[in-house]
């Protein structure tokens, strides 16, 4: 379906975009002007914008719903690479007790 007729865009290109911008960031806040700057593209009349942002949605929504269904991984698997207590550095960012702003 064409969804924007000034530049000619169809909403399977729209969808390729956003799935991209998804596998990159899954969390990632995509607007449509992340969309047209993906498709080297400027919004002209900005008519399509809603459309856009419909399909931005839905295909949002669709991909948040695959990662959910996909088996989680075990707490045991998944280790932080550095606990606080081994971390570098002091507790007071190298402040004394007489310097404290609050």
């Amino acid at each position: 379906m064409l969804v924007c007729q000034c530049n000619v865009i169809t909403d399977r290109e729209i969808k390729q975009v956003v799935l991209s911008l998804l596998r990159e960031d899954p969390w990632a806040i995509i607007v449509p002007a992340k969309v047209y700057r993906e498709l080297e593209k400027r919004c002209k009349c900005s008519g399509c914008v809603p459309n856009v942002v419909d399909i931005i949605t839905k295909v949002t929504e669709e991909y948040h719903l695959q990662i959910a269904e996909l088996p989680a991984v075990p707490d045991s698997l998944v280790r932080p690479s550095v606990s606080r207590r081994n971390r570098s550095g002091g507790a007071n960012e190298r402040r004394n007790a007489g310097h404290r702003a609050a």
